[in-house]
């Protein structure tokens, strides 16, 4: 698109300039009806200041660009970017609008640093619990200098997606999980030794032993590699979403789909790096899955169906969920389900899921460490109705644990139960 081909943006008049021509027309009629020639002096130019402000506009668009980058760690959410002009007005006098995602809390005012082509920029928010989300693109205009006329800038808004999850999903690598399917073109083989067949060349870790890495690569690449074997290299992952309402008010049903969100991008990308097949499905009334695949491609596909996960406010029986994952994926794999545990199907969904060959490990977000302001209650009785809901919650999982493992989840910010349930040999015999 080039500077000829740009019409200049629809003018838009602040509240300022109402405020004036108000007041101008004010002193006019006044000065008509007293007769006062001097009032006539002072209310011309409040008319006649806005047009001269919207002649003094820029004559073509104004075009500036956006690039932006989420970072930060654990509940911290910084966002900096810069808006560079390409062709226009005076970049001084453009005004950037920044919007608070939802669920989370401004940290700090937003920073703005105006140089000669471009503007940079720096948001500090605080998420109250992992999520996921999107951030809108800010509002950008141009105005004069005295806030009476605006005028839309043009130019590219992409929209930045921040993640907050847990930050040890390290962790979640060291985790060998069970193949059930073989590669496309893959055939079983014998294994050697104690470590496995060769299958390639990864980058260390830093526990691989001397004898792991490959000394031959590294001297070549420059950095250092490892021998990879058929036996090291993860195995296939189901993960679970329950979506069905918890009756517990909207707040939380959004609060609680917003942590299943988070734990759900978590896991499925920590598998992802170290090769491993994962798959993804939601209940609610219906079963929406999402075949079981690995690659950059799949990831892709993976943050799309957990950016739709929305709340159900109808429930499906718990035996539809269970012979649906029969038609996506094969019995035997392990298994997530992530779910807040507080249905009265509950327990029905976990042994259907173990008759039908998925005997899950259970992930469930506690309703009670989410910041929740209680309703008008006193202080005393908001502490005691915690206390009898944590006694509640514990009877209730006490129970559910002879179906499955099952993992309270109320620090949000640690997967470290769910390692420590992942690595015993024996999470899939639960009596």
């Amino acid at each position: 698109m080039s500077a000829t081909d740009l019409s200049p943006s629809r003018i838009r008049w602040s509240s300022r300039t109402f405020l004036l021509l108000a007041v101008g027309i004010a002193l006019l009629l006044i000065a008509v009806g007293t007769r006062t020639s001097a009032l006539i002096f002072f209310g011309l130019p409040l008319l006649v200041v806005p047009f001269v402000a919207a002649l003094g506009s820029p004559r073509r668009a104004v075009v500036a660009d956006l690039t932006w980058q989420a970072g930060g760690a654990g509940p911290s959410v910084e966002v900096s970017g810069t808006v560079h002009a390409r062709h226009g007005g005076d970049i001084s006098q453009v005004a950037i609008t920044f919007e608070t995602p939802a669920d989370l809390e401004e940290a700090a005012p937003p920073t703005l640093r105006y140089r000669a082509d471009a503007i940079d920029f720096a948001l500090r928010w605080w998420a109250p619990h992992p999520m996921i989300g999107r951030v809108p693109p800010p509002s950008i205009s141009w105005k004069d200098p005295l806030g009476l006329v605006e005028r839309e800038v043009e130019g590219e808004r992409p929209t930045l997606i921040f993640e907050r999850y847990p930050p040890e999903l390290h962790r979640l690598g060291t985790v060998r999980l069970d193949r059930t399917l073989l590669l496309p073109g893959e055939a079983r083989s014998h294994r050697v030794g104690a470590s496995g067949e060769f299958f390639g060349i990864r980058d260390a870790a830093p526990d691989d032993p001397p004898r792991r890495i490959n000394w031959r690569a590294t001297a070549r690449v420059g950095r250092r590699l490892s021998n990879e074997f058929e036996l090291d290299r993860t195995g296939d992952i189901l993960l679970l979403v329950d979506t069905r309402s918890v009756l517990l008010g909207p707040a939380v049903d959004d609060a609680l789909i917003a942590v299943a969100r988070a734990a759900a991008t978590g896991i499925s990308a920590a598998f992802l790096r170290e090769k491993a097949r994962v798959g993804f499905a939601t209940f609610g009334e219906f079963v929406d899955a999402v075949p079981m695949a690995t690659g950059r491609g799949h990831r892709l596909r993976l943050q799309a169906a957990i950016m739709a996960m929305r709340r159900s406010e109808v429930a499906g029986p718990s035996e539809r969920c269970a012979a649906t994952l029969n038609r996506f994926y094969p019995p035997g794999i392990t298994t997530i389900l992530i779910s807040p545990l507080t249905g009265e199907a509950d327990p029905d969904l976990l042994v259907y899921l173990r008759r039908r060959g998925y005997p899950a490990i259970v992930l469930s977000p506690s309703p009670l460490s989410l910041p929740v302001p209680h309703a008008a209650l006193a202080p005393e009785a908001a502490e005691l109705a915690q206390r009898l809901g944590a006694l509640a919650r514990r009877r209730r999982i006490a129970r559910l644990w002879s179906h499955s493992p099952v993992i309270d989840w109320s620090d949000f910010w640690s997967f470290g139960e769910l390692v420590r349930v992942l690595r015993q040999p024996s999470r899939r015999r639960v009596g």
